[in-house]
């Protein structure tokens, strides 16, 4: 959840200089009520002007960096996570380019408290008259554009209701920023039409949920060489490094599972059938495995993989720290990922599965902070403070959800037995 607080303008100079307090006791993950105190430093570089306000009731967006009253980065903060992560990635010679793939639902709350429902009959890339999401979309891309974010395709998806936008990819740092700033704009937009956009993963039954596909590459420092990219059509264009980042990525992939798909709800799409991804195998053409890559005809610029198990519910900054933190534990073990699975792994018999070494992701967000809890790197990756505190509250949140007798228990059981 995005968290905000709101300032007079004529303070903004002494808070760039001395920082904004607040109580961090009251965010969940950050510190106990003994130790409150924490301190906003805005950044600059994400100032944006909030193209949903009047002129004369203008206001600005500022993304804050955490600190300590000591004047230290918090080691909890998110952002500092992918920072930290960002700065290995540096540090080995690599610059992480990423673009997530954000899907959601725009629905209607149901009368009289019912369940809310899609807002319209069109499909895949449909355009029918039917199709209100038409112009929700084109306005959350024109009230992307005062952020300084490029949109650069947008389109129905597949389930009633749900759509897809997508931006041009960038430097991780700038990428998460715009990626929360379109889930903010996303449902900005879908409230001033009246109705109400999610990123929950499967908010339907029977229908395909929303996933936040993340396309990846490594380039060199100063970003002119993509280091993914090798002049072989045996390989598939893809070089050493990028095989290497694959493999590192499926070693870890149910480790670093709870991050991202870090909702009770997140493992029901994750089922086979609905064009999510289960199985942690890698593939070209094959859209069935955990990590593709799509085809690029041997474009440079464009050598890249796609993982498809992150979702829009979980943090973004936290994601991406484990993605590359995985990644590059991947290239400096070479860690080989094996032969790429171009046959559709859903259709599988357990035994081929099996005979090529294919594992699936953790069924449950239980099973998959049992399998964080044990994971060194991923420990390392979140730092203590937010690998504690991710373990605690999420493991609060599956106990919430565990309790709860659902009206499918009480259709199958009470009304049948």
């Amino acid at each position: 959840m995005i968290k905000y607080l709101a300032v007079n303008s004529k303070n903004i100079e002494t808070i760039f200089e001395n920082g904004q307090s607040f109580d961090g006791s009251s965010i969940t993950g950050y510190r106990p009520i003994e130790e409150s105190d924490m301190v906003l430093f805005p950044d600059p570089t994400t100032f944006a002007v909030l193209p949903w306000r009047p002129k004369e009731k203008s206001s600005c967006r500022l993304i804050c960096d955490i600190y300590t009253p000591q004047n230290k980065r918090f080691e909890g903060d998110p952002r500092y996570i992918l920072e930290k992560a960002i700065d290995s990635a540096n540090k080995a010679g690599y610059t992480y380019i990423c673009a997530p793939e954000l899907e959601f639902f725009i629905v209607k709350e149901g009368e009289n408290g019912g369940q809310p429902t899609p807002i319209d009959l069109a499909g895949y890339f449909d355009f029918h008259p039917s199709d209100l999401t038409e112009d929700i979309r084109r306005e959350i891309a024109d009230m992307a554009e005062p952020f300084g974010i490029e949109i650069e395709i947008s389109h129905h998806e597949v389930a009633l209701g749900q759509n897809e936008i997508d931006f041009k990819y960038g430097e991780a740092l700038v990428t998460t920023d715009r990626a929360i700033t379109m889930r903010m704009i996303t449902k900005i937009v879908a409230a001033r039409n009246g109705y109400l956009a999610t990123h929950m993963p499967k908010p339907f039954a029977d229908i395909n949920g929303s996933g936040m596909h993340t396309h990846q590459s490594l380039w060199n420092k100063d970003v002119t060489q993509n280091l993914f990219y090798a002049d072989d059509p045996q390989k598939g264009y893809l070089s050493d490094i990028a095989r290497y980042f694959i493999g590192g990525q499926l070693a870890h992939g149910r480790k670093m599972a709870a991050v991202l798909a870090s909702w009770p709800n997140s493992y029901k799409r994750l089922i086979p059938g609905y064009e999510a991804p289960v199985y942690l195998a890698w593939a070209h053409k094959n859209r069935s495995p955990l990590i593709r890559v799509p085809n690029f005809g041997g474009r440079k610029d464009a050598a890249r993989c796609e993982i498809r198990c992150p979702d829009g519910s979980g943090n973004p900054y936290l994601q991406f720290a484990v993605l590359l933190t995985a990644g590059l534990d991947g290239i400096k073990n070479k860690i080989d990922p094996g032969d790429p699975v171009e046959l559709n792994v859903y259709h599988m018999s357990y035994e081929e599965r099996k005979s090529k070494n294919i594992i699936s992701l953790p069924e449950s967000l239980k099973e998959a902070l049992d399998e964080m809890e044990t994971s060194d790197l991923m420990k390392d990756a979140l730092g203590e403070t937010a690998f504690e505190n991710f373990l605690r509250e999420k493991r609060k949140e599956w106990e919430l959800y565990r309790v709860v007798v659902t009206d499918w228990e009480i259709n199958r059981y009470i009304k049948r037995l």
